[in-house]
């Protein structure tokens, strides 16, 4: 059964068993899959080449982005609602102005996310969970995102239809897909919340010049 996430000495540790850990990372795995680009939905970066600058391949822009009088190359949201809460419109109430700054931005947001996602794959090998102060933080990103992917397919819009979801607490009493969306995305919540407050007590200890009682013992 999952054990919570706790602060310790050594880092944030938790506890998850073998069906826990395939769940998370099948999970990771879909998410991965939909931020890769499709073939119908091309982002705005140009492609690799032998001559491009290694910064430029790692941001996603191009020194022609920024070239006297150039605009930026305007990118379409994703069409999966889904997906578009992954990669949001920056600029509200001017489409043309969010078209662009998606232009500039998405190709390295999606590669943020994906790396992020990866990194959290890696962390679910065994069922103790070792997540030092650089793996913590990615592993709590990637929880987000399978949350956030989990929440538009569920509908989930306010706070009513976050309580309704909730309800449903035994596995037992799923009777539908979306049933067990609901109980997957009450797992993953539960999951980010134990890691956050791991997270925060880290941090607020952190200040304080000290760090978490090692809870290995």
């Amino acid at each position: 059964m999952a054990r919570a996430f706790k602060n310790t000495r050594r880092g944030v540790t938790g506890h998850l068993e073998r069906a826990e850990r395939d769940l998370l990372r099948n999970l990771f795995d879909d998410v991965i899959t939909m931020l890769e680009p499709d073939d119908d939905e091309p982002l705005a970066a140009p492609p690799s080449s032998p001559e491009r600058d290694p910064l430029w391949e790692l941001t996603g822009l191009s020194p022609e982005d920024f070239a006297s009088g150039a605009g930026a190359a305007a990118a379409e949201p994703p069409r999966d609602p889904a997906l578009r809460r992954l990669l949001p419109d920056a600029v509200k109430d001017d489409d043309t102005a969010a078209a662009e700054f998606r232009g500039l931005t998405e190709h390295a947001l999606r590669q943020s996310k994906t790396a992020s996602l990866r990194a959290a794959k890696l962390a679910l090998e065994t069922s103790r969970l070792h997540l030092d102060d650089a793996s913590a933080p990615r592993f709590a990103a990637a929880l987000n995102d399978v949350r956030l992917v989990l929440a538009e397919r569920l509908g989930i819009e306010t706070e009513e239809d976050a309580e309704r979801v909730h309800r449903l607490e035994d596995w037992a009493e799923a009777e539908s897909v979306d049933d067990y969306l609901a109980l997957v995305y009450n797992f993953v919540t539960w999951a980010q919340d134990s890691l956050m407050v791991a997270l925060t007590e880290r941090f607020e200890l952190d200040l304080d010049g000290s760090r978490g009682e090692d809870h290995d013992r």
